[in-house]
């Protein structure tokens, strides 16, 4: 049998502190993840949040009903005398995931109830559900804690609830408590109690064991786990989608649906609509988890991929990378010219491996980009960074009227102006330098990302560093400005970018002194 995803980024991530998913962007996420991750459920929303929560439903139902998801897709509901089971048919919906208490304490404390009033409640949500054709998954919420304080009570609950017209019963580790061990005692016990319900689990990152704590509930026999794109979640998160899939297929090795050639796409896209960061580190989708920092590796990996592990990065849309900085030796350096198409000799390959590492030192980030100009630097070139270059600009702002660029560049000695307006004064620059590329028929690359860093402690004069990233003929790139403006640090690293391509070092052919001598 399949293990069963529920992702519930749409859901229980969108309860991450300060972000919001929009309509669109709710029915974007839901269409990725069901038609290109293929996750065998979605956690679409809460019941009677909003009126924004109802419309975003009503066309994640409507597009689910057109496409054969109907059945996929679930909302949250509450034991509230049937007001959550209409909230949620009125929106389209099919399945409820019916939030339930349990532990003692939450039905006594929070209810005011006992147990036996708590489930003739359940009963009669679940009765009028079966009326209104609404399938039902019930929630134990503060299972975890109902383990560890109030287990009889789990085990009564559970035995009533199994009893009737549900099709899952879930286990959330609601406050993130459990560690491993405990994970996998309660779940066992769960599953050899009631062999015939089908559990899932939902773990919570409070003490960063969410995913060892979905790998040993999965080891017990539950049949669904519960996931969030990059981990979102309240307070620590969720276990993140693309560590489980991980789990799943390399180390568990059980079957599931999932597409994992399509991870880092959503991943990027819950990234942009979330406004948080992935982590240059995060498993599997960080910036950095698929480059080799040492020489030592990238040596081992030229001779016999003596660094490499069953994560490839090929698996997820992705390459490897080799890190320049003071632990770079000449592999690491080679790798990455080899990625530029540029070739060096012996007495060259010193030069530029002893500069990296000096820039390293001085704890200077070093990229691939940035191997052309220390190259021409090195080798003292007299082309470095003059093919492209600003003369002057002016930049305005002003209250109620649209921001506006005047430029003036020479491309390889000709002087060519314009100006353009745009929603913001990059934009206009950007615009007007569009126009003189258009007039010229220069290809351009297209910006994808935008990171602008500005030292911590508030101080005004503080140097900003843009980083920018390029997609230039399906080759990525990075450029890095650096200047007390923020506008300007921008300009900076975009005249670098396209001075790298201008100067043909990223066509991938040829050699690099022969390109030097052009």
């Amino acid at each position: 049998m399949k293990i069963e995803v529920m992702d519930t980024t749409l859901r229980d991530g969108e309860q991450t502190t300060g972000v919001s998913f929009n309509v669109g962007e709710k029915l974007a996420m839901a269409t990725m993840l069901l038609d290109e991750v293929k996750v065998d459920r979605l956690e679409v929303a809460s019941a009677r949040v909003s009126d924004g929560e109802f419309s975003a439903v009503q066309k994640i139902t409507n597009w689910a009903n057109k496409h054969g998801f109907i059945d996929k897709i679930e909302v949250l509901g509450f034991v509230d005398g049937g007001i959550s089971l209409q909230w949620i048919k009125d929106a389209g919906a099919k399945v409820i995931n019916l939030l339930t208490k349990g532990s003692l304490k939450h039905v006594q404390s929070q209810l005011k109830k006992t147990p036996e009033q708590h489930i003739a409640d359940i009963a009669k949500v679940v009765d009028t559900a079966d009326t209104m054709g609404i399938k039902v998954n019930v929630y134990l919420e503060d299972w975890s804690n109902g383990m560890l304080t109030s287990p009889e009570y789990v085990y009564q609950i559970t035995e009533a609830i199994s009893k009737m017209n549900v099709q899952r019963i879930m286990l959330p580790d609601t406050l993130g408590v459990l560690n491993p061990d405990q994970t996998f005692e309660f779940c066992t016990q769960m599953v050899t109690r009631f062999p015939n319900t089908h559990f899932d689990f939902h773990s919570h990152n409070d003490y960063d064991m969410a995913v060892a704590n979905a790998f040993s509930a999965l080891k017990t026999g539950i049949k669904g786990i519960h996931t969030t794109v990059n981990g979102l979640g309240e307070r620590a998160g969720n276990a993140p989608l693309a560590s489980v899939i991980g789990l799943l297929n390399d180390h568990l090795k059980l079957p599931n649906n999932l597409d994992e050639s399509n991870i880092i796409t959503v991943s990027k896209v819950v990234e942009g609509f979330s406004g948080l960061r992935i982590p240059e580190n995060q498993p599997i989708t960080g910036y950095n988890v698929f480059t080799q920092c040492s020489g030592v590796h990238a040596d081992g990996d030229s001779k016999d991929n003596l660094y490499f592990n069953n994560l490839m990065p090929e698996r997820f849309g992705r390459n490897r990378k080799y890190a320049l900085g003071k632990t770079s030796g000449k592999a690491n350096i080679k790798k990455n010219l080899e990625e530029l198409g540029i070739e060096l000799d012996v007495e060259d390959m010193k030069k530029v491996t002893q500069r990296v590492i000096q820039l390293g030192d001085k704890k200077e980030t070093v990229t691939i980009e940035d191997l052309p100009f220390i190259i021409a630097d090195v080798l003292k070139s007299s082309k470095s960074n003059e093919d492209i270059c600003i003369r002057n600009y002016n930049l305005s702002l002003a209250h109620d009227l649209r921001p506006l660029a005047s430029i003036s560049m020479n491309i390889k000695g000709e002087r060519h102006d314009e100006t353009a307006v745009g929603d913001g004064q990059y934009d206009a620059f950007m615009k007007a330098l569009w126009r003189i590329y258009t007039k010229l028929g220069k290809k351009h690359p297209t910006l994808k990302d935008y990171i602008v860093t500005i030292p911590p402690g508030g101080k005004t004069d503080a140097l900003v560093e843009t980083v920018i990233t390029w997609d230039y003929d399906g080759l990525e790139i990075k450029s890095r400005g650096l200047a007390a403006d923020q506008t300007q640090s921008a300009i900076e690293a975009t005249i670098k970018v396209l001075n790298v391509i201008e100067e043909g070092t990223l066509t991938r052919k040829g050699n690099w002194k022969e390109e030097l001598e052009k």
